[in-house]
């Protein structure tokens, strides 16, 4: 039989044709029922998110979702079911008690393996832990480990100043990460990691300084990690932060083991940590030894790279600027030597407190957005409806840029916090907010304000470094969830 070539090709054409018809009227079709359609944002946004998943695993996000907010305005699409908003309003909607938006599923990708007060999604769950955990982790709670605190400080600023008088500059990010895995690994196990003691990095702070990188790939490719699992095909990356978070989870357990074997040791009350009034608590007052281990391990990741970058960049900013550390070593004449944090609590110091809010504001330790889901209802925000289920994502980076809230919001300027107005108040929240506010802000409070004064107390003429090229690019911030200076250095001179 004859085949008409010129009637199979008409038959091609015309198949093309109406395949490439159908995609149009689906297209169409979605982009008319679909509900973000007048939220402004890039167009690709309303097909893919993984524009955005490239900022996230190059720790470009935050700026990248900055640059749109500064074009399209205070609500962004960033993706199919994603907007960001900068807006203070919408965003203490999105932090309220009552109704508040929940956490959303994106928390379990970015750590899995633990369930934790951080990551559970499941409200009744979260009341639970956070009723059990908060306690020792309240201003009062705390009190008990001032002296703990205190003598990790003195260690940190004994190390900075040996290092100085041997090297001629002394590392302040790396003695300040020291001092703050160190504070929270012996509150959570009963003993530090004698980093400070040791001036050597571990196995266990190489891991913990390899978290934010790793994170940002799981959470950005969740169902790669599904896969490699599943089918147990080894991915480098991923099975690095695979063999990263079984170590650090062992860790946990084992410390927690050792801290038990002490306390039968040495009796009840010996070594007190986060942990030692609800082991023994009973019903819905007490925690399971797999509980512990997660949440320790949870304490440890956000406890130590937060606290420890905070200090770095407080003392790196207040150094560059000669009229701040000047007003601010006028204020600490009043603490007399050798003062506890008992001392400062007595002492009325506003200046540090403005320093410390600004270094929050200007350097925010986590810079990246929040993910939370919007509840059944919907909700209106910045004049838009965004539906039930789809998420919605605040981040700090933008919120403390706010120039309506704070002029000049590059300028590092602590004065700004002597009268905040009402939106400086609802655009700052270095902790998150609402029912999920951090649980560690008191003793990260405690810790940045001691190890601060102490600092400035003890190198009143402590100063920038150029040595071994250090410039201030080292110090811009590296925007995984957490930030981190780029030069993982931050060199001072002493004197």
């Amino acid at each position: 039989m004859e085949v008409n070539s010129e009637l199979v090709k008409s038959n091609h054409y015309y198949s093309l044709g109406a395949l490439g018809l159908l995609v149009l009227l689906l297209v169409l079709s979605s982009a008319r029922n679909d509900p973000l359609s007048h939220v402004p944002g890039p167009w690709y946004a309303k097909w893919t998110e993984l524009v955005a998943k490239y900022y996230w695993v190059t720790a470009q996000k935050s700026i990248y979702i900055h640059n749109l907010h500064l074009k399209y305005g205070p609500i962004v699409r960033v993706g199919p079911r994603e907007v960001y908003t900068a807006d203070p309003k919408a965003v203490q909607q999105v932090f309220r008690i009552k109704k508040e938006f929940l956490k959303a599923q994106w928390y379990l990708a970015f750590a899995p393996f633990v369930l934790t007060i951080f990551n559970v999604l499941e409200v009744p769950v979260h009341r639970r832990l956070r009723r059990l955990l908060s306690n020792p982790l309240s201003e009062t709670g705390l009190r008990p480990f001032y002296p703990q605190v205190e003598h990790k400080v003195d260690l940190a600023i004994d190390g900075i100043k040996k290092e100085f008088e041997t090297r001629g500059v002394a590392d302040v990010y790396k003695w300040w990460f020291f001092f703050a895995t160190d504070v929270i690994g012996e509150m959570s196990f009963g003993e530090g990691f004698r980093m400070l003691e040791s001036g050597k990095v571990n196995q266990y702070i190489t891991d913990l300084q390899s978290v934010g990188e790793l994170a940002a790939y799981r959470s950005a490719f969740p169902w790669l990690l599904q896969f490699s699992m599943r089918f147990g095909i080894p991915l480098p990356l991923l099975s690095k932060a695979q063999a990263s978070a079984k170590r650090i989870k062992n860790y946990s357990k084992e410390s927690l083991k050792r801290h038990a074997a002490i306390v039968e040791k040495e009796g009840p009350g010996s070594r007190p940590t986060l942990f030692t009034k609800i082991y023994d608590a009973e019903n819905d007052d007490s925690i399971t030894q797999d509980e512990m281990a997660d949440n320790a391990q949870s304490y440890i990741v956000a406890g130590s790279d937060t606290t420890s970058n905070t200090l770095t960049f407080f003392t790196w900013a207040v150094c560059r600027h000669p009229e701040v550390k000047a007003k601010l070593l006028k204020e600490l004449e009043v603490l007399p030597d050798n003062f506890t944090y008992e001392d400062m609590r007595q002492t009325h110091l506003p200046y540090l407190e403005q320093c410390v809010n600004e270094t929050l504001r200007r350097y925010p330790s986590v810079p990246a957005g929040l993910p939370r889901v919007v509840p059944e209802g919907g909700a209106e925000l910045c004049g838009y409806h965004i539906p039930a289920g789809y998420t919605v994502s605040q981040q700090n980076y933008s919120l403390h840029r706010n120039p309506d809230a704070f002029p000049d919001p590059e300028k590092f300027d602590p004065s700004r916090w002597e009268n905040p107005t009402q939106v400086m108040k609802d655009s700052f929240i270095p902790f998150g907010g609402g029912s999920r506010i951090c649980i560690g802000l008191h003793l990260g409070k405690v810790e940045v304000k001691l190890a601060a004064a102490r600092f400035f107390k003890a190198f009143p003429n402590a100063k920038v470094s150029t040595r071994e090229g250090m410039k201030d690019e080292d110090m811009s911030q590296k925007l995984f969830f957490l930030s981190t200076p780029k030069g993982h250095r931050c060199l001072l001179e002493l004197e």
